[in-house]
């Protein structure tokens, strides 16, 4: 996507002013650069403030009656907030063709700087809403992300801000957008794409609802971008990282000491997962005393020591860090299990979980649905006896991360302000498979968790 008619006006006055005799060049370029077929295989989905999903296309106008029809559809809850007094943009972040892993982790990376770029000043009076661009037929891994700005104000200053944002990247650049209506109240955007290029009024297209697909369009991504399925895969985000991040080294050679495909020993493997301020630290330890059982907790402490690094990455960055954890602490896992009963504090659930939730814009029922292979354990992935899963209400999962003083993730933060992400998180977690998750409230007093935590454990793990 790109930008706009009336900044466009704006930037041409000031070319003519400063370089006059470029300005005829700039034009021609403009023309050369807008990229023909965009509306012919991209799609859009924006995420509204109420958490619902609309979907949208863009469209020119060919002459033919189908298409005429097409245009005339027209979604009020698209036209209410994109038309809304002052001025929406649409920015989109793309990934380069063919770049597999280097080419997502860059979009990443440049979508996760200009979210940063956006919460300051000039733009701390605009709204941002989520805005994903997919094609339907392509393969896994081509969903980007991006951003609707809405500025109450209409504000030059908030363009010429866009425009020095687009002017900071490297190639290739964010798409930039601007929503108007015409004198039908039709809606419509108009593109501009940099360096010098400006949108004419025959750049516009028609913005046109769409249906909404089966699967939300990031579902066929998850495996590739955040769930990854196997070590392999993994791996492949962190070589591209290497470079970004020097840790990311440090943590490859650390998995590369490690065995493969290790199995655990006689002794049973229990995971207790949940969400921040559960009670899993405390209930972890207090089991392990009461089962004599060797206390591990995911990442350990050989990577835990980058995990603010890491946390401050995206999420294609910051899942592919967790899940290496995994494999390290496996290879723990393995040689433990050999000698007493294992009790992990964390595992692969919480990995899954928090990724398909951070993923999947919109209301809780968007999340892949039941027996998806998403939820599957990694094939190569030592696999727990039993996961257990604490449960608390909101309130007083708050009360517990206020009480305790510590530095807060953007995970931990996003629940305590996020219902819905909340919510999609324990249904991801609800839905994971082989093996699922024993639900155990954790409400009660700590001593009644506990004691519910260990019959739960002694009725699954009958060699305790």
């Amino acid at each position: 996507m790109a930008f706009v008619p009336r900044l466009g006006h704006f930037i041409l006055r000031y070319l003519e002013r400063i370089r006059p005799m470029q300005v005829p060049a700039v034009r021609r370029q403009a023309t050369a650069m807008y990229p023909p077929d965009l509306s012919q295989d991209r799609f859009f989905v924006l995420e509204l403030p109420d958490s619902g999903l609309v979907h949208f296309t863009l469209r020119g106008d060919s002459g033919d009656s189908a298409d005429r029809r097409a245009l005339a559809r027209r979604d009020p809850r698209l036209e209410t907030f994109l038309l809304a007094p002052g001025r929406s943009y649409s920015l989109c972040v793309p990934i380069a063709p063919g770049s597999g892993h280097r080419g997502r982790i860059r979009a990443a990376r440049l979508y996760h700087h200009l979210l940063h770029q956006l919460s300051q000043d000039p733009f701390h009076k605009c709204q941002l809403q989520s805005l994903l661009s997919y094609s339907p037929n392509s393969p896994p891994g081509g969903t980007e992300k991006g951003i609707i700005l809405w500025d109450p104000q209409d504000c030059l200053q908030i363009q010429r801000a866009l425009e020095g944002l687009l002017v900071a990247c490297e190639a290739p650049r964010p798409h930039l957008g601007m929503f108007d209506a015409d004198h039908s109240g039709l809606l419509w955007q108009s593109l501009w794409e940099l360096p010098g290029g400006i949108g004419a009024e025959s750049h516009k297209l028609r913005v046109v609802p769409t249906a909404e697909p089966l699967l939300h369009p990031v579902v066929p991504d998850l495996p590739i971008s955040v769930v990854f399925p196997n070590l392999e895969e993994t791996r492949k985000v962190f070589e591209e990282c290497t470079s970004l991040i020097p840790e990311a080294q440090e943590i490859l050679n650390l998995v590369d000491k490690c065995p493969k495909n290790v199995q655990k020993g006689k002794f049973p493997v229990i995971v207790i997962e949940g969400l921040d301020a559960t009670g899993k630290t405390t209930v972890t330890h207090e089991v392990a005393k009461a089962l004599n059982a060797i206390f591990l907790k995911s990442p350990p402490p050989c990577v835990s020591q980058w995990r603010k690094i890491f946390d401050n990455e995206p999420t294609i960055i910051r899942r592919a860090y967790y899940s290496l954890g995994n494999y390290i602490i496996a290879s723990e896992i393995a040689k433990s299990s050999t000698q007493a009963p294992v009790i992990i504090d964390r595992y692969w659930h919480s990995t899954a979980a928090y990724a398909i939730a951070t993923e999947i814009s919109g209301l809780p029922h968007y999340l892949p649905p039941v027996h998806h292979p998403v939820y599957q354990w990694p094939e190569d992935l030592l696999k727990p006896d039993i996961v257990l899963l604490l449960t608390v209400n909101p309130e007083a999962r708050i009360q517990r991360i206020q009480g305790r003083g510590m530095h807060k993730t953007k995970e931990e933060t996003e629940l305590e302000i996020n219902k819905l992400f909340r919510e999609k998180v324990e249904t991801a977690y609800q839905r994971m498979e082989n093996p699922g998750c024993h639900i155990v409230d954790a409400n009660p007093d700590r001593e009644e968790v506990i004691q519910t935590v260990l019959d739960v454990i002694k009725k699954n793990c009958t060699s305790l």
